[in-house]
C-alpha cells in the first residue's frame, strides 16, 4: 500500500527538492548572516505575518457570515451566488489583479467617474488585503459552511431543553464542534496569504516586500542570491509548520452529522430578512464588480495613448482587442495572444493528466494514515509554501545540462512548464481526492466481488462513480492551478511560448493607455479561457456523478 507513494515521493524528490537543495547549497553564503541582513529578514518577515493575519482577520469577518447565510437559509439564487464567490479562487492572480486596477486603480472606472477624488488604491496595503480577502472567502464558505450543514441539531435541542438560552448554545455546544473546521480554514488561508506573490507585486508594489516579494527582488533584480536562499529556507520552514498543523487539524475536523441533508429554510422574522438580503447585496457587490469591470474597460477608452496629442475619443472601442494582433515593434519575440492561449491551455491539460497519474496512487495510499505517512503527508504540502522565484532558480541551475542527447535540454523544452506546474498543482489534487477515496464503504466492494465481479469491475461500478466529482474538482484544481500561474512561468517559458499570465504581466509593465486597454483586453481571453475550460471539464461528468 505505501509503494502508493513512491511516485509522488520520486517526483518531489526530483522535480521539487533536488533543484530548491541545489539552489539553496550553492546560493547559502556565511556573508549573509551579518546583523544588517538578519535585520532585514526579519522585517520581510515581520511585515510577511502581519499582512498574512490581517488577510486572514478580514476573510474570517466576511466569511463567517457568509457560511452562515448559506448553511442555515434558503433564498432565490442562492445556488448561482455560492458559485460566484469560488469563481476568484480558480481565476489567475493577474485577472484578480486587473479586474480591481480596472474597477478601483488610476486607469480605472471610479477615477473616471470621479477625477477630482484623491483616492489610491493600488500600491497600498489596501489592495493586497482586499484582493485576499476577494480570494480566500470561499475557502471559509465552504469549510465552515459545510460543517454547519452537517451539524447534528438535536444537540441544540438538547441544551435549549435543558434551559440554554441562544447565546449559551452558541457558546458551549455549536462553537466547540466548529472548532477545528474554523481552525482548518484559517490556516489554509492564512498560508495562501503568507506565500502570496502575484497579488502583492501587481497590486502593492515592491514597497510592500513579503518573503515571497522580496525573494523575486533580491534574486533578479539585486542579484543577491545568498540573501534570497535565506529568505527561502525562512518561508519553507514556516510553510512546513504550517502544514503540520494542518494535517493535525484536519484529522480533529470531524462535527457529528444529522441524518438530513440539510438544514437550511427562508428567513421569518426582520432581524433574518434584514440580515439575508444586506449580505446577498454586499457579496454580490464584491464578488461581481471587479470581475464585470474587468471586460467593459477592456472595451472602453478612459484615457490617451502613450504620446496621443489632441482630443481623446472616448467612448467604447475594439482597438485593445485588435493592437494584441498587430506587432507594430517588429519584435522577434512576439507572439499573438491565441499562440499565447493554446500554450496555456496546452500546459494545463499535461498539468491535469500529470498531477492525476501521480495523486491518485498518493491519496490512496494516504487513506489508512501511520507514522511514516503522516510525515510524507506534511511535506506534500510543502510546494504550496516554497518560492516559485526561488524554484525557478533551482530549475535553471539543476537542468541545464543535457540529459538524454546534447542537443537536448530539460530547461529549453516547453515541457518545463508543465513539471514546475505540477509541483504546485499535486497537494490540491492529493487534498481532494483522499477524503472521496477514504468514503468509499469496504462493504460495498465485498458485496460486489462476492457476486462475481473482477477487481476491474469492482472499480467500474462501485469505486469510479463515487470517485467521479472528486475527480472532477481536482482536475479543475490543477487545470486553474496552471491556467494562472505566475511566479515560475516568469522565470521558465520560453520568449517564444509564453503563457497568459506572463503576456499579460508585460503589458502592465509598461505605461500609456494603449498597453493598459491590451492587458485589460487579455486579461478577459484569460477569464474566459479560465471559465471555458471549468465548464469543458464539467461537460465531462460521468452519468450518475451528481452535480458539483
Amino acid at each position: 500500500m505505501k509503494l502508493r507513494l513512491l511516485p509522488a515521493v520520486l517526483f518531489l524528490a526530483i522535480f521539487f527538492f533536488l533543484p530548491l537543495a541545489r539552489i539553496l547549497v550553492l546560493s547559502v553564503d556565511a556573508s549573509v548572516f551579518t546583523a544588517a541582513h538578519l535585520e532585514r529578514a526579519f522585517f520581510v518577515f515581520r511585515f510577511t505575518f502581519y499582512q498574512a493575519f490581517l488577510s486572514t482577520l478580514l476573510t474570517f469577518l466576511l466569511g463567517l457570515p457568509s457560511a452562515f447565510l448559506f448553511a442555515r437559509f434558503d433564498f432565490p439564487g442562492k445556488s448561482i451566488l455560492r458559485a460566484v464567490t469560488a469563481v476568484p479562487f480558480m481565476l489567475p492572480t493577474v485577472v484578480v489583479a486587473a479586474g480591481f486596477n480596472a474597477l478601483l486603480g488610476p486607469h480605472g472606472w471610479l477615477t473616471f467617474l470621479f477625477p477630482q477624488s484623491s483616492f489610491q488604491f493600488t500600491g497600498t496595503l489596501t489592495a493586497i488585503l482586499l484582493a485576499h480577502v476577494f480570494y480566500n472567502t470561499t475557502i471559509v464558505i465552504r469549510i465552515v459552511g459545510n460543517a454547519l450543514t452537517h451539524l447534528d441539531p438535536r444537540l441544540a435541542q438538547a441544551a435549549r431543553v435543558l434551559g440554554a438560552d441562544r447565546l449559551r448554545v452558541w457558546t458551549h455546544v455549536t462553537l466547540p464542534l466548529l472548532r477545528a473546521p474554523m481552525l482548518a480554514a484559517a490556516l489554509l488561508v492564512f498560508l495562501f496569504d503568507f506565500t502570496s506573490f502575484g497579488v502583492i507585486l501587481l497590486l502593492g508594489g515592491p514597497q510592500f516586500s513579503t518573503l515571497e516579494v522580496e525573494i523575486y527582488i533580491q534574486s533578479l533584480q539585486l542579484l543577491n542570491l545568498p540573501m534570497a536562499a535565506l529568505l527561502s529556507l525562512i518561508q519553507l520552514l514556516c510553510t512546513l509548520v504550517f502544514s503540520i498543523l494542518y494535517a493535525r487539524v484536519v484529522e480533529r475536523a470531524f462535527v457529528p452529522l444529522m441524518p438530513k441533508p440539510s438544514i437550511a429554510r427562508r428567513p421569518k422574522n426582520l432581524r433574518e430578512k434584514i440580515f439575508v438580503a444586506s449580505f446577498i447585496a454586499l457579496l454580490a457587490s464584491f464578488f461581481v464588480a471587479p470581475l464585470l469591470s474587468l471586460p467593459l474597460r477592456s472595451v472602453t477608452r478612459l484615457e490617451a495613448d502613450r504620446g496621443q496629442r489632441g482630443e481623446i475619443p472616448y467612448g467604447i472601442t475594439g482597438d485593445y482587442y485588435s493592437e494584441l494582433f498587430v506587432n507594430r515593434r517588429n519584435s522577434v519575440f512576439y507572439v499573438p495572444p491565441l499562440d499565447a492561449a493554446r500554450n496555456s491551455l496546452t500546459y494545463a491539460a499535461a498539468t491535469v493528466a500529470l498531477s492525476l497519474l501521480l495523486g491518485f496512487p498518493a491519496a490512496s495510499a494516504l487513506i489508512h494514515p501511520n507514522r511514516l505517512t503522516r510525515l510524507l503527508d506534511s511535506f506534500l504540502l510543502l510546494p504550496l509554501g516554497a518560492s516559485a522565484v526561488t524554484l525557478g532558480l533551482g530549475y535553471i541551475i539543476t537542468f541545464n545540462k543535457p540529459l538524454i542527447t546534447d542537443h537536448w535540454l530539460l530547461i529549453t523544452s516547453p515541457f518545463i512548464i508543465p513539471l514546475a506546474h505540477t509541483i504546485i498543482a499535486l497537494p490540491f489534487v492529493i487534498r481532494t481526492l483522499q477524503p472521496a477515496l477514504a468514503s468509499i464503504p469496504e462493504r460495498l466492494r465485498h458485496a460486489a466481488a462476492t457476486l462475481g465481479a473482477s477487481p476491474v469491475r469492482v472499480w467500474q461500478t462501485v469505486d469510479l462513480p463515487i470517485l467521479a466529482r472528486a475527480v472532477l474538482s481536482a482536475a479543475t484544481f490543477a487545470f486553474t492551478v496552471s491556467l494562472g500561474e505566475f511566479g515560475a512561468a516568469t522565470l521558465l517559458s520560453r520568449p517564444d511560448f509564453p503563457t497568459l499570465p506572463v503576456a499579460i504581466a508585460r503589458f502592465l509593465s509598461q505605461p500609456g493607455g494603449m498597453n493598459y486597454g491590451q492587458a485589460m483586453a487579455m486579461s478577459t481571453i484569460l477569464m474566459c479561457v479560465t471559465l471555458a475550460g471549468i465548464l469543458w471539464i464539467e461537460r465531462l461528468r460521468l452519468p450518475g456523478a451528481g452535480e458539483f
